[in-house]
């Protein structure tokens, strides 16, 4: 198939391939995905695709990369420095689930599909979820504490966090399979639970 191709900068083109692979891989797997299809999707030739990332593997790691960068961004981009504490874990969170339901086949490649692959692509979403952990952690540290010193501990707070976080990791797989459902119904539903569990942990013993 001959394909007319315009010069574009690098990293244009680059970002085209990138989002033409997404698609590809979304809906076809990994396994079944081939670079000639990730090609024609782009509009550009196989050749290129090699060029630009050296294999279909090289091409589903860059994807893994820039979607997480692009889930990091919207969630800090999300979270106002001077707002209230819990509006701050409210906009993460939901900003966290807005992406997911906007971006359905990116989640799809990021996370469903890339921790099924094994080596080396179970490594990068390991550290792709470090990195959302952090955040994670971060909104609900701030938002467990008060001009007294804290609703909790800050060992406690982190373990909040890995909770608030291993709750939104799942709900985002249910958020796939109920479109009905939309992000601020789930980011109501995690915070009124981490919110709840740190104020009764912090009530003394009998009250």
């Amino acid at each position: 198939m001959s394909t007319k191709q315009t010069r574009l900068p690098r990293e244009v083109r680059e970002q085209q391939m990138i989002d033409a692979a997404i698609r590809v891989f979304s809906r076809s797997g990994y396994h079944s995905a081939g670079v000639e299809e990730i090609a024609e999707a782009a509009g550009i030739s196989k050749p290129m695709v090699y060029i630009y990332f050296g294999s279909k593997e090289g091409v589903f790691t860059a994807c893994i990369h820039r979607e997480a960068d692009r889930l990091l961004e919207a969630v800090r981009a999300a979270v106002e420095p001077d707002a209230a504490p819990e509006q701050r874990l409210w906009a993460g969170l939901q900003a966290f689930f807005q992406f997911v339901a906007d971006n359905r086949e990116s989640w799809i490649v990021l996370y469903q599909q890339a921790r099924t692959e094994g080596q080396p692509f179970s490594t990068e979403v390991f550290q792709v979820r470090c990195r959302v952990m952090e955040e994670i952690t971060a909104l609900v540290v701030s938002s467990t504490r008060s001009a007294e010193g804290g609703l909790v501990s800050e060992t406690d707070a982190e373990i909040l966090a890995h909770i608030a976080a291993g709750a939104a990791d799942s709900l985002t797989d249910w958020l796939l399979a109920h479109p009905e459902e939309t992000p601020e119904t789930l980011t109501r539903r995690v915070i009124g639970l981490a919110v709840t569990a740190a104020r009764r942990h912090a009530e003394p013993a009998g009250t």
